[in-house]
Parts: structure tokens; sequence; C-alpha cells
């Protein structure tokens, strides 16, 4: 297990969370903690959890317990409406982009929820598909170029925390390459980055720690230079 990191250091920590959709009980007693600047990776099979930890980061689960603490501040007593506010940005995996609106339009839509997101000139820059396709409705992009807009949504709204949930998935090797270089820009702009994600190939060589999650509970935590040890227990248990 990776040493635990001090808690001044800590943009985010799960202590003991408990997650619920009506009866069903998701999660079962979840502890991790990421630290600013990191990228973390929840690493398991469909069905694990990993993706019910992001909504319950996002408060959108039908009821949590533990604690959720945010910068510092405790949000599991908080609306889900609120905790963008905290900084943190959701890109889920459906996407949700405005099919109606053209790419600009979708990127100014959202509100600035806290002072230094990037101006469009520079989500331009770091999305030159989306530049180009600036005028197009969302009805006429590509997954990857929907992938690129939801990701580029979260960044304009001065997020510093952001929680992605499977962004490579159904995209060409082009595209997830282009994925791999926009994490390493926002790594390098010490933006704080958990990434749900089913391809252990794209995660492996971008995360500082990864955690292994099944039927709702950590398994494991590995840190970069644990992972080399760790291949092949992992393959067996992602099925890779």
């Amino acid at each position: 297990m990776a040493e635990h990191l001090p808690l001044e250091q800590e943009q985010l920590r799960l202590s003991n969370v408990h997650a619920f959709y009506g009866e069903s009980h998701v999660l079962h007693g979840i502890d991790l903690r990421v630290h600013r600047g990191e990228l973390v990776t929840l690493l398991g099979r469909n069905g694990s959890g990993r993706s019910t930890i992001l909504k319950s980061i996002m408060g959108m689960v039908g009821r949590r317990t533990g604690s959720i603490m945010v910068n510092g501040k405790e949000t599991t007593h908080l609306p889900a409406f609120r905790i963008p506010r905290l900084g943190t940005g959701y890109c889920p995996e459906e996407r949700g982009i405005f099919a109606s609106l053209d790419v600009e339009e979708n990127l100014l839509l959202p509100p600035t929820v806290r002072s230094g997101g990037m101006t469009l000139d520079e989500i331009y820059e770091m999305f030159p598909n989306l530049y180009e396709r600036r005028r197009s409705q969302g009805t006429r992009l590509s997954g990857g170029e929907q992938q690129m807009l939801a990701m580029a949504r979260i960044l304009r709204s001065g997020a510093n925390l952001l929680l992605l949930d499977e962004i490579t998935e159904g995209l060409a090797p082009v595209i997830v390459q282009k994925l791999a270089e926009v994490l390493i820009k926002l790594k390098q702009k010490q933006l704080t980055i958990i990434l749900v994600e089913q391809n252990f190939r794209f995660a492996a060589p971008l995360a500082d720690r990864h955690y292994l999650i099944e039927h709702g509970r950590i398994l494991d935590e590995i840190s970069a230079a644990e992972l080399p040890h760790k291949v092949d227990m992992l393959h067996r248990q992602l099925g890779v």
C-alpha cells in the first residue's frame, strides 16, 4: 500500500463511505484520498462501483454515509448543486452535450464556479479540433469531439478537481492518444484528476496511484512505483 499523505496536502478524502441506490447497497466502506495535483485512477470491472464513487463525491446517489472532504470541507450534508462551487467538476460517461447548441455555445453555457477557469482561447489551444468545429452543432460531432467538449466545459468553469468517467470508451486510438496528452498538460497545471478507466494501458503511464475496486470495496492501492510488480495481478483482476 502507498504511504498516507499529510492531511494538509489532500484535496479529497473519503472515509468509510457507503452509498445506496434505493435498497441497493453499492459502496461498502470506501477509504481513499487524493493529493493536490495528483492523477489517480479507479480500476475495476464494469459494475464494481467506480462510477458510484464519483457520483457519491458529487452528491448524486440516493444516500451516502461516512465522510467526504473536499478541500477540507465536509460535503455529505451539502446539496448537490453546492459541490461544484468547491472546485469539483464531473464529466459523466454519457458526456451530456447539448445537441441543439454549437460547440462554442456549449462552452459558454456553464457558469463559472471558481476563478481561474480556462479562457476560450486556452481551450481552443488545448483542443484544436473544437476550434475547427466551434460552429458545429453537438449532434454533428464525433464521439471523440464530444468527449473533448465535455472535458473542456469543466475546464471553463474553474474546477480544479476533475472527476472523469470512462473518457476513452469507444474512441479511436488517435483520439485516445490526444486525451492522454491533454491529461498530461492538466497535471502540469496542477489540476487534480480522478479517472475511472477500463483501458488500463491508457491509464497506467499517466497515474500517480491506482485504486483497484471490486464489489464496492477497495482491494488494493498501488503507487506508480509498485505498478510493475503488480501488472499480472491487475490483468487477472481486470480481465485484460
